[in-house]
């Protein structure tokens, strides 16, 4: 979700010592003391209200019920939850589809085993005072972005959909941590970023209305986040793969039918964790981003192959992926929860 698209090489310290509980790979999974297979789950960002169904999968022992003892590792970024994936130092990675495609056409031997979110939640994002009703009115505005992101790639064909040449605003390069700072400072009028995250922080902290312009609500939608395993761990453990991703649906769908058991389950997440209103609104967010029309009656973690096909094209298009290939190519649907 924050910065990606560096090389498998630059692979940062943090994910070399991230504590691996159970085993990617072909190797045996690590035991807990009564028999569960340990596994780690490395997220995209620091805890906020999006992950709140994996804390009460936890609390409520969804993932207990699946045979799995499950150990849930923040992250920094999309991009380097996946080489971590790919490279074996987590079990699972909850990231972003954009990071996950420019990884496997990179080489890196990572794929989807179900994406959760379904709807974008992309975003440009500003205080209502601004006046901004529709794109026409990002006319002359000045967003804060952060190059080479799939937010940032993406937003020309976002401007294009809604009859907006690039000229037409200023794309200010902010490091992801800043761009909340630069809209409450006043050094740019918007920012891109995802609804379900820097918004209502901003808006708590600033104590002023934030608005969005949505993507997916005007011409421009994508797959965004889900659950991603190496091959490696997708052809050697499938049965713990089978498990995982339905102890994952599971405790989605008992999110959504408990969203304030699901944000009371994240207490004591993080250092960082945002406040109880934060979260909710995250949360809330969150929940109108899991399925498409295609999948709309189906089990969180269904995907259809056609949803797929869009945001490959998507993406090509921009620019994230240098080709195209099938959506076999990142994504294994063998494991998609029944329901």
């Amino acid at each position: 979700m924050k910065k990606r698209f560096l090389t498998a090489a630059l692979l940062p310290a943090f994910l070399i010592s991230v504590t691996a509980c159970g085993s990617s790979g072909g190797g045996e999974q690590a035991k807990s003391a009564d028999g569960k297979d340990k596994v780690t789950l490395t997220l995209n960002w620091y805890p906020y209200g999006e992950h709140a169904p994996f804390y009460l999968g936890q609390k409520k022992d969804i993932f207990a019920k699946h045979g799995i003892d499950l150990t849930i590792n923040a992250g920094q970024g999309s991009q380097k939850t996946v080489q971590a994936t790919a490279a074996g130092q987590t079990d699972f990675g909850w990231a972003d589809t954009p990071a996950l495609l420019s990884a496997v056409g990179q080489g890196m031997d990572v794929k989807s085993v179900g994406v959760f979110l379904q709807t974008t939640p992309s975003s440009v994002q500003f205080f209502s005072d601004k006046n901004i009703n529709a794109p026409a009115d990002l006319k002359g505005k000045t967003i804060a972005s952060t190059a080479g992101d799939a937010l940032s790639k993406t937003f020309p064909a976002f401007l294009k959909a809604n009859g907006l040449a690039a000229g037409d605003v200023t794309l200010q390069n902010t490091d992801p941590a800043g761009k909340m700072a630069a809209v409450m400072s006043g050094k740019t009028d918007a920012l891109l970023g995802f609804a379900s995250d820097q918004g209502p922080t901003m808006q708590e902290k600033a104590g002023k209305q934030v608005s969005y312009l949505k993507f997916a609500e005007h011409g421009l939608n994508f797959y965004s986040n889900g659950l991603i395993a190496s091959t490696d761990t997708i052809r050697n453990k499938q049965d713990l793969v089978k498990r995982m991703v339905a102890a994952s649906s599971e405790a989605w769908a008992a999110a959504q039918s408990d969203p304030a058991a699901a944000v009371a389950a994240m207490a004591g997440a993080s250092q960082q964790l945002p406040s109880a209103k934060v979260l909710t609104d995250q949360f809330t967010a969150t929940l109108q981003l899991l399925h498409t029309d295609a999948t709309k009656s189906m089990a969180p973690g269904v995907n259809d192959e056609a949803d797929w096909q869009k945001t490959i094209t998507v993406f090509a298009d921009s620019g994230v992926i240098t080709k195209a290939e099938p959506p076999a190519s990142y994504w294994d649907a063998s494991f998609a929860p029944k329901g």
